[in-house]
């Protein structure tokens, strides 16, 4: 008997007379893994709300059709009612937070299902340790980089063992040895799992069937090889490919350089030590390495947001940084507005940027209105208008789909000669598509810093 039934949904949210979901039918098998591809915008987020009940009981809206799970019919049933039979970790885990200490955070969701408290402490542990979190329980949850705070919003579903498992872009700032984790992890829970995700390499291999949204329709619908077939030969960007690293010598004028740069959050745990990064005009160069090793950090240091507690940082020219999570800072009411800060309100410039990264269509809306993918494309608008002699880009492919991707590395690569950039990322095949040279913040890593 099938664990959850989709029945013709068609979902359209309040003031849009847009359909996000188009007569959507599909069924979910006890302990299936499911991928849910699509391009930014197509309905994915949406469809997983509404298999968690969120849509229409949180979103309101226009809906018709049904889905049931577990045999609740999802208008009838509240999302707190679901709770525990299905549980979402979703696209930002920063807004999915509630409490200020990692080990309280994994515990609040036990304490909503009802679990005994003298089993509490266990779970947390149990679901902290299976994530490889356990030794962040005490940490306050504001020190964590983005890769430790989705693996504890990760622990916190998984401590709930639910039937059904939706997982919003769950790797999307995790590094790629995380990632395969994460994936083996919900599978080997039991439950069914969907999980929507924009690097497809990264969960192809883990699952039975793939479902491809587009347009608010569902495309596709087939096990995984009968769908790598269709991609191939209908929407090739989707196919995963192998990351490629390349390395090559520092090249064109110094515009930064970060001399025997130490930094630390608190006494005696380093983050950063004695190390050395330079970046030419005209140059790429890709920071990766594991969650939690100090890239962000490194990041900011070179566009002047940190201070080095020793060494010494110079830089040439104006440096502009694109944070990890850029809507936390969208401002304007309209995305034309919202590029425009940069260059004194100068919308004629700012539309001219927005057609560069794909949203001249959408310089009038609301910046919040856009989907997670098109925010990052917003947010990379703002700080490329102001043609920057340093640009940093601190996972600007989260969220992005994979045929938008190949359109960034294109438009990074045709300014690259004004300017050094610089790409914090856990997206390998990104840093290999786009970069000159790969550093990694892991000494003892092939491409290391010096």
């Amino acid at each position: 008997m099938a664990l959850a039934t989709v029945r013709r949904l068609t979902f359209s949210y309040p003031g849009t007379s847009l359909a996000a979901l188009r007569d959507v039918s599909l069924t979910l098998e006890p302990g299936e893994v499911v991928a849910l591809l699509g391009p930014s915008g197509s309905g994915k987020s949406t469809l997983l709300r509404a298999l968690g009940g969120l849509v229409p009981h949180f979103h309101g809206g226009r809906f018709s059709g049904s889905v049931e799970v577990a045999g609740l019919d999802t208008r009838r049933t509240r999302p707190a009612d679901l709770a525990g039979t299905v549980a979402t970790l979703f696209q930002d885990p920063e807004d999915q937070v509630v409490f200020t200490r990692v080990g309280a955070e994994v515990a609040f969701g036990l304490e909503n299902v009802g679990t005994p408290p003298a089993a509490i402490a266990g779970g947390v542990a149990e679901a902290l340790y299976s994530v490889g979190a356990g030794h962040l329980v005490d940490r306050p949850v504001a020190e964590l980089s983005g890769g430790e705070l989705q693996r504890v919003c990760l622990a916190s579903v998984l401590a709930l063992r639910p039937r059904l498992l939706l997982l919003d872009e769950p790797t999307s700032q995790l590094d790629p040895g995380g990632a395969e984790e994460l994936v083996a992890l919900a599978r080997a829970g039991g439950a069914a799992v969907v999980v929507s995700e924009q690097r497809p390499d990264r969960v192809m291999d883990a699952c039975d069937r793939v479902l491809f949204l587009d347009g608010g329709g569902l495309q596709l619908d087939a096990p995984r090889e009968e769908a790598l077939a269709w991609l191939a030969q209908r929407r090739p960007a989707w196919v995963p490919r192998e990351a490629e690293l390349p390395s090559a010598d520092p090249a064109g004028e110094l515009v930064f350089r970060a001399e025997n740069v130490s930094f630390a959050y608190e006494p005696n745990q380093l983050v950063l030590h004695a190390t050395n990064l330079e970046l030419g005009r005209g140059e790429i160069v890709a920071l990766v390495g594991p969650n939690g090793s100090g890239k962000t950090t490194l990041a900011k240091l070179a566009a002047g947001l940190l201070e080095p507690q020793a060494g010494r940082v110079t830089r040439a020219g104006r440096a502009c940084y694109l944070s990890q999570d850029p809507g936390r800072y969208l401002v304007k009411e309209r995305a034309d507005e919202e590029v425009a800060l940069a260059v004194s309100a100068d919308l004629l410039r700012a539309r001219r940027t927005l057609a560069q990264v794909g949203l001249e269509a959408h310089a009038d809306r609301h910046p919040r209105d856009l989907s997670s993918g098109e925010r990052e494309r917003l947010a990379l608008a703002a700080v490329l208008v102001a043609e920057p002699d340093l640009l940093i880009l601190d996972e600007p492919t989260r969220g992005v789909d994979p045929e938008r991707k190949d359109e960034l590395a294109d438009l990074l690569r045709a300014q690259a000669a004004g300017r050094a950039t610089l790409v914090v990322t856990n997206d390998l095949v990104f840093a290999g598509e786009v970069a000159d040279r790969c550093v990694s913040t892991t000494p003892d890593r092939e491409h290391a810093l010096a």
